[in-house]
């Protein structure tokens, strides 16, 4: 694991296309802006978690499964993780 310390407006690029700006900081947080490409998935470790709970498995991203599976099913699929992370 890298451990960096960054100030207020620093970044950290991973790659050539993830940018990750700390845009505030207080005691106990940080506020972070990510820019990634529409294909990346950026997540909170804890919505992760609980969606990978839901499904017993690995989350896949929605790209991912529209190829193989229709639209339909894929509406299907995400409306039933909506609901599984609202609870």
């Amino acid at each position: 694991m890298l451990v960096l310390t960054r100030k207020r407006t620093e970044l950290i690029k991973i790659g050539d296309d993830i940018v990750i700006t700390v845009i505030h900081t207080s005691r106990g947080s940080v506020k972070l802006g990510i820019q990634a490409p529409s294909d990346v998935r950026v997540l909170r470790g804890e919505l992760n978690d609980r969606a990978e709970d839901a499904h017993h498995g690995p989350v896949y991203s929605a790209d991912h499964v529209a190829k193989q599976f229709s639209a339909e099913y894929v509406a299907e699929l995400e409306d039933q993780v909506l609901v599984s992370l609202a609870k």
